[in-house]
Formats: structure tokens, sequence, C-alpha cells
């Protein structure tokens, strides 16, 4: 598991915006062949956004969007290659939850590539509905009541 060196944190300077764009246009557009288009879809600026250092280095990142008052969407969620498998994909999905929590919004939707969406029921999250493809992927439409 991640080590006391992991750092979770809204973004709040355009240093750290900038840290998040190279990490979701390495996972993302690079690695998954995602249209820069379709990634960077106007809508960061309506965003909370998190970011997740580790040894303070800039490895991880999702972004909240609020549908509205009853209900929130975790997007974008992306981990360097290197640093996968140590479970920081899920201490920023953890972050992102109480973010919302502490909002007092009581839904979270996510749309799940589908190779992960047993990361997602874990964390109580159901799938609803079939499976669709965004951006050439498989995903799943998954809801979490807080």
């Amino acid at each position: 598991m991640v080590s006391r060196d992991l750092i979770i944190k809204i973004v709040e300077s355009p240093e750290e915006f900038a840290a998040i764009k190279a990490i979701r246009i390495a996972v993302f557009q690079e690695e998954q062949g995602v249209e820069a288009a379709l990634e960077f879809d106007g809508k960061d600026e309506i965003c909370d956004h998190l970011i997740a250092y580790l040894n303070q280095e800039a490895v991880g990142t999702t972004r909240i969007r609020y549908l509205d008052e009853q209900t929130a969407k975790i997007e974008r969620l992306a981990v360097l290659s290197h640093a996968r498998g140590n479970g920081i994909g899920k201490k920023i999905m953890e972050k992102a939850i109480n973010v919302i929590a502490s909002k007092n919004i009581p839904e979270v939707v996510i749309n799940s590539q589908e190779y992960v969406k047993a990361l997602y029921r874990k964390m109580g999250f159901i799938e609803e509905g079939e499976i669709f493809i965004e951006a050439g992927i498989p995903h799943i439409k998954m809801r979490r009541k807080l």
C-alpha cells in the first residue's frame, strides 16, 4: 500500500493544473488514444480537481463535476503508469467522495471504464444500465448514495 508520503489535495494553482493536465495527457491520450478534444471538453473550469503527490511527484488526478444539488460526477481519474498498483486511485476516489459529502451532496455517479468497475464496486458503487462506448472505450455507468 501507499506510504505516508502520499498527499491528495484540491488543486489551487495554475502549476498544479498544468501537472494534472500532463497526467491526463499521459494516461488518456498517450496510453489510451483518447482525442484531445474529448479529454479536454471545456468543463474543467466548472469542476473541482484533485491532485495526488507521491514523494512530492504529481502522479494522479480526478475531477468532480457538480451536476445539480443532489448529484456529483467523478471524472477523469488517472494515475501515471509507474505509480499504479499502490492503491492511489482508490485513495483519490475516497478523497473525492469526502469532498462531495462535505458539500451535502447525497449521490455520486461515474462512468467507469469497464475493466476497472470491480474497484468501484468495492467502494459501494452499483452498476446501472448497459455497457456503452465512450472515446472508443467500453464504460458502465455506476452510482453510489452517500
